[in-house]
């Protein structure tokens, strides 16, 4: 069409055209969602019951059960105050402790509220360089030469290679390394603090937390908290149970009344459960093609309720998507 013409002459043959060849002149993009849902079984990646552990709370006023379901960090990022967390649930130091703290739009975090309650032995105390990593510059390359290459991509796709999905505000640049979005500066990597990430509660430098104090993010991304705190895992099922507590009316969202401290009846590794007991979960493989059209889609949305594509998005605004197993 003439770039000259007029807005008059280009709203009326706007109205002069039927409904129907407008329509089939705009392109149709899917949803992220409905992208994942066209991922082929083999780019679903089974999480081990080993790495997950069910935190069970009190019920709620009206009876109902509440499951929170926690996915642990893989190798190699964390392992100390990992396994400690495995010690912890293995000796069921949790059951009879509390979540004692909800800040608003921070996070929701709980253990003993005594600070009184003896810890099993065996507990490693994990030293600060533990909160990074050597670069993992292999596997970041080896996710970009997927999204880069891709040969189904579709031909309008953005350039990737011309698109700031790894610009980061917080780091020389961001992206996932086997389902976990991860960050890297100065041949440095580390887990990131994302809605819905675990981490460890500490006291002063150079404590760094024994696992035995947890806390999941309920709000934006406290990126401030990388490198400074040990991220070890993420809610995968259950978070609205912890976001929907009422928020502490003390000094950083603790409870000043105990009565408003949710109990915890026990935490558990699912491994140790009975395998009927054992639901799966799987998470989508970052490595594959339909994560590179989802982390596409979540970046530039152009599905109908959309205007203007953003051209980019956080890591953290690109979740890993999780299911539960359908049928078990």
């Amino acid at each position: 069409m003439n770039r000259k013409c007029s807005i008059a002459s280009l709203t009326a043959f706007a109205l002069a055209a039927p409904l129907s060849a407008q329509e089939a002149d705009k392109p149709e993009y899917p949803s992220p969602n409905a992208i994942v849902e066209t991922a082929p079984a083999s780019e679903w990646v089974a999480i081990a019951p080993s790495d997950l552990l069910f935190m069970d709370l009190a019920a709620d006023a009206e009876g109902n059960p509440r499951r929170v379901v926690i996915q642990l960090m893989p190798e190699p990022f964390s392992q100390g105050w990992i396994r400690n967390i495995r010690k912890l649930a293995a000796a069921r130091w949790w059951d009879g402790t509390s979540i004692n703290r909800v800040q608003d739009n921070y996070v929701v975090q709980w253990g003993d509220a005594t600070e009184q309650k003896a810890l099993p032995d065996g507990l490693e105390t994990v030293p600060e360089s533990e909160y990074t990593i050597t670069n993992l510059a292999a596997s970041k390359a080896k996710t970009r030469s997927v999204l880069e290459h891709s040969a189904n991509k579709p031909a309008d796709w953005m350039d990737w290679g011309q698109q700031d999905y790894d610009v980061d505000s917080y780091a020389d640049a961001s992206w996932w390394s086997n389902g976990w979005p991860i960050a890297f500066r100065d041949s440095r990597a580390w887990p990131i603090h994302c809605y819905g990430a675990v981490g460890v509660g500490r006291n002063y430098s150079p404590d760094t937390g024994s696992g035995a104090e947890l806390y999941t993010v309920i709000g934006h991304a406290p990126r401030h908290l990388d490198r400074n705190i040990a991220v070890v895992g993420r809610v995968i099922e259950g978070i609205e149970y912890l976001s929907s507590l009422p928020r502490g009316k003390g000094g950083l969202g603790f409870y000043e009344d105990a009565s408003k401290r949710v109990p915890i009846t026990s935490i558990r590794l699912a491994s140790a459960l009975p395998t009927a007991d054992q639901p799966r979960f799987e998470y989508l493989s970052t490595e594959g093609e339909t994560f590179a059209k989802y982390a596409d889609a979540r970046a530039n949305r152009r599905d109908p309720f959309f205007i203007v594509p953003a051209g980019g998005a956080d890591i953290c605004n690109i979740p890993v998507p999780v299911r539960r197993v359908s049928g078990e």
